[in-house]
């Protein structure tokens, strides 16, 4: 089905929850979200290929070591986000986007706007993040 969005569209609380406009339009957030990290990981990927380190000083040459490993460490945080994104595109297809893995309940449209990816309601998410406290102090 299609659904036409008006360049203004915001979701809110009193429309019925994941509504096709609302479903729309976290879809297209996703995507353009995707798009962002696949671009900034082509220009990392094309930064790295550029050779190997030239640079004759040990600082200036441990500088682009330090360098490198931060931007490898951000793009694998990229790869394991667009997981994440493909995951919730993949909610969306299915119709369970935007409901609580946990509880079955809502997400909630703030929490989804802050975090499209989430898969637990805030409520959910306190209770594991207190078990993954309490087992972590073992």
């Amino acid at each position: 089905m299609l659904v036409t969005l008006p360049p203004d569209y915001r979701p809110v609380d009193s429309e019925d929850f994941m509504n096709p406009m609302q479903v729309e339009y976290f879809r297209r957030k996703l995507l353009r979200w995707r798009t962002e990290l696949l671009q900034e990981a082509n220009g990392t990927l094309a930064s790295l290929s550029e050779g190997g380190i030239h640079e004759a000083d040990v600082t200036d040459r441990a500088s682009v070591e330090t360098d490198r490993a931060l931007e490898l460490r951000t793009r694998d945080r990229a790869r394991k986000l667009i997981g994440k994104i493909d995951q919730a595109l993949n909610r969306i297809e299915a119709g369970t986007y935007g409901y609580c893995e946990e509880t079955g309940e809502p997400i909630g449209l703030k929490r989804l706007e802050a975090r499209p990816i989430a898969t637990l309601s805030i409520e959910a998410q306190e209770r594991h993040e207190k078990m993954e406290r309490v087992h972590r102090d073992d």
